[in-house]
């Protein structure tokens, strides 16, 4: 019996084993200078939005705050000694006294420009031409000489309700002769002052008292 040979077919396979590229393990980092920090708020967010994250919040309190801060130290002025704040007080004060001068000044030549009206000028104690008031009342007192006090009593309708309000009021009135007593119904009329609460003087006495 023949041995069959099974010829040895070896299929060479070429395996071309590539190398793998060799690629950097780490890329070296390009340092950037770290950016100047941010004074305001714009900065702030603008800075944070490059970021890719959301502005920080701020409340309105520490925002007001801040900017407060920020002007008092802008408008801060260098410290001074009392007599230069002396100094620039005077010239303050020289300054608005010039302006003064120079105001009072146009007005008085306003005023002599302007044409003035050819009316006499009435004295303090001029007559003029009015009616003094007259007043009807009871006497309440007559204890000082000379002098009675009357009482005025008023009344009349009110406007939006139309219920009647009664007032009254007391005045001092000029009694030479001592005429009119207590519980009388006397006239007075307005006249010149005669004494520090006396306005008025007794004209008639309109009804004695019974």
């Amino acid at each position: 019996m023949a041995d069959e040979e099974t010829p040895d077919t070896t299929e060479e396979t070429e395996t071309t084993a590539e190398a793998p590229e060799e690629t950097p393990a780490a890329e070296e980092a390009v340092e950037t200078p770290d950016a100047a920090e941010p004074e305001s708020e714009q900065d702030v967010s603008q800075a944070a939005e490059v970021a890719g994250e959301s502005a920080p919040v701020v409340a309105p309190s520490k925002r007001e705050a801040r900017k407060a801060a920020q002007h008092a130290a802008a408008s801060k002025r260098p410290a001074r000694t009392p007599e230069e704040r002396q100094a620039e007080r005077n010239a303050e004060r020289k300054r608005k006294a010039e302006q003064r001068r120079r105001r009072r000044a146009k007005e008085r030549e306003k005023a002599k420009a302007k044409p003035k009206a050819d009316e006499p000028a009435l004295s303090v104690h001029a007559e003029t031409t009015g009616r003094p008031k007259m007043r009807s009342g009871r006497v309440v007192s007559d204890k000082a000489d000379q002098t009675i006090t009357v009482r005025i009593d008023s009344a009349r309708r009110h406007r939006r309700y139309e219920k009647v309000v009664r007032s009254s009021s007391t005045l001092h009135a000029h009694d030479p002769s001592n005429d009119a007593h207590e519980g009388d119904l006397v006239r007075v009329v307005e006249a010149r002052p005669i004494s520090k609460t006396k306005r008025w003087r007794l004209v008639e006495v309109l009804e004695r008292a019974k």
